[in-house]
């Protein structure tokens, strides 16, 4: 497999815009971000400025007829191929088209969550169409839900292919989660996994399940079927220390001879560990503890990457490297500042390195765009991150603690999302009939 180094920018844009564009459109794409201007040729886009980086990310996409015209290159592409960190998107909704000029900026995957379909949805017209369609057909709103859910992957799998085929697999990724009702059930997710695999079928899918204490064994028997996954919700090192050892152990058990095709990612949470610990030290009140708000989130992560290298390095990994095995990289969630007093790159810009992703919802992912700098962060200052883990460890921070409450209330928020989507489908769906 090419190095990072070596690897041009894919542009699947260019590729795919004839394929799926609407004949009849003569629309632009809309981009409301700021950047500055190196261009390449690729799809047809026209770049509107943002006056206010306060506001989101605005994506307007249905490809124009045009050919070859020139589009911006921005920092997410310096980001991949300067420093090997791969820029993805924290967002998906109808029509999937619309990521088209976010692929062209340099986007290279993207992530889902219940939360991110709620959303889409229950304030979007453009599910309508289908949902009718399966209502109709008799089928239950679960079923039906899930298939609205499979047809935007699948779609969004397809945009993607052209980097994950250029990268050899290691890219260009579409991540879609199985039910948070599963959260604590070993073998119905694994079970999930074989089936949402099975059902979307593309090759550039990961399977996302959490990081769950119940969840972690089966993490190791869905990598040992050889499927890819991307395990979320981790917020503490103890937890991320469990979630390598399932991949390596589902690698080890998987009996292929070839590993290749069998990737991952750990998806680290960043900005909600210091939502909870800045309030932790709030009530401790002293100027060392008000004096490390905003700083737990960035050293925890710091630490987890020395973790991932010494995890990935020595005669265990060495030997299934020989077989083609692929490190599972680390993946920055949760990258949205909350505290509106801190910088809005806080948990992008000091978190760069190789072989890893950042996935960036609007909010972040425009300002990146705007101001961010690339350069290697994540283990720029090592020594002060483990100084912040452990001050705070001594103001009596317990970090078991801190991973815990936040996975209980991670699993909560998703479980939410998708029973009040699942409610919102009922009612629309008890409409469909009232109308026919």
């Amino acid at each position: 497999m090419a190095s990072v180094s070596k690897l041009s920018t894919p542009n699947p844009a260019a590729s795919l815009a004839d394929a799926i564009r609407p004949r009849s459109s003569s629309h632009k794409c809309f981009l409301a971000f700021n950047h500055r201007t190196r261009t390449s040729s690729v799809v047809s886009l026209r770049i509107r400025q943002s006056p206010n980086l306060n506001t989101p990310l605005l994506v307007r996409c249905s490809q124009s007829d045009g050919n070859g015209t020139i589009a911006n290159r921005t920092t997410l592409h310096d980001l991949y191929e300067k420093q090997g960190q791969s820029p993805w998107y924290d967002n998906l909704c109808r029509p999937v088209t619309d990521l088209l000029p976010l692929i062209a900026s340099g986007v290279r995957g993207v992530t889902s969550n219940p939360a991110i379909f709620q959303k889409a949805i229950s304030s979007s017209n453009a599910y309508n169409d289908q949902f009718r369609e399966l209502v109709q057909a008799g089928k239950d709103i679960e079923s039906a839900y899930w298939e609205l859910v499979v047809k935007d992957i699948q779609d969004a799998c397809k945009l993607f292919e052209p980097i994950y085929d250029q990268t050899d697999g290691a890219d260009g990724y579409v991540s879609v989660e199985v039910s948070p009702k599963l959260a604590d059930d070993t073998k119905g997710t694994i079970e999930a996994a074989k089936w949402l695999h099975k059902v979307v079928n593309r090759p550039n899918v990961y399977i996302k399940i959490p990081a769950t204490a119940p969840c972690i064994p089966s993490i190791k028997e869905v990598i040992a079927n050889g499927i890819s996954v991307n395990v979320t919700l981790i917020f503490s090192l103890s937890r991320y220390e469990a979630v390598i050892d399932a991949y390596l152990d589902g690698l080890e058990a998987s009996g292929l001879n070839d590993l290749s095709r069998v990737t991952s990612v750990a998806s680290f949470f960043v900005s909600r560990v210091d939502t909870l610990i800045d309030k932790m030290l709030e009530k401790i009140g002293t100027p060392e503890a008000l004096n490390l708000r905003g700083k737990a989130a960035v050293a925890q992560a710091a630490l987890a990457y020395q973790l991932y290298q010494r995890k990935f390095s020595g005669p265990r990994w060495e030997a299934l490297v020989k077989k083609g095995a692929k490190k599972q990289r680390l993946l920055w969630a949760s990258t949205s500042v909350k505290n509106p007093a801190y910088p809005d790159t806080l948990y992008v810009a000091p978190l760069i390195g190789p072989d890893t992703v950042s996935t960036m919802p609007d909010q972040a992912l425009q300002a990146f765009i705007d101001h961010g700098a690339v350069s290697r962060t994540i283990d720029s200052n090592a020594s002060e991150a483990e100084g912040v883990y452990n001050a705070l460890q001594k103001l009596g921070i317990d970090w078991g603690f801190v991973g815990n409450q936040l996975e209980a209330e991670g699993v909560d928020s998703f479980k939410k999302s998708f029973d009040s989507l699942l409610d919102s489908l009922q009612e629309k769906a008890n409409s469909l009939k009232l109308v026919s």
